[in-house]
């Protein structure tokens, strides 16, 4: 899969709630919106059953901050699924400044699925996967 096919983006503003003592974005902020985008890549993909089914938990993320962000900051938080192994995703998020597209922080995650009922991990069936790495499909121009 390629990233350009699976990306999932939404967008952001920066409230007075994230700004740290320093006057911009808190290193946290960032890291709860690339959970607040895997959610909602989620959410988009699967279908009720899938998501009454399972839960994703975080194993480890690895993110490196480039440039702050300020209050009033319009944010475009991009993701993607990558390598996949039995139970275990890797997501990729960038988060970018959408008024000049500069890159304010990039992020790599690895989430396990677990079953919604039992808390426990399990393995992911085809029909996961495919949902995960399928083009997000373009919003129609007519709608209203």
């Amino acid at each position: 899969m390629t990233p350009e096919s699976g990306r999932f983006e939404v967008r952001l503003t920066v409230t007075p709630a994230d700004i740290d003592a320093l006057g911009h974005v808190n290193n946290v902020v960032y890291l709860r919106w690339v959970q607040d985008a895997a959610i909602a890549h989620w959410r988009v993909v699967a279908t009720p059953e899938l998501r009454a089914a399972l839960l994703w938990v975080v194993l480890r993320h690895e993110i490196d901050y480039k440039r702050p962000a300020y209050e009033g900051d319009a944010i475009l938080a991009r993701t993607w699924v990558g390598e996949a192994s039995r139970r275990r995703f890797v997501r990729y998020t960038e988060l970018l400044r959408a008024a000049d597209g500069r890159l304010l922080a990039r992020a790599r995650t690895f989430w396990c699925p677990i079953d919604r009922h039992t808390r426990k991990a399990i393995a992911v069936g085809e029909e996961v996967r495919t949902c995960l790495l399928a083009p997000i499909p373009e919003p129609s121009d007519t709608e209203n």
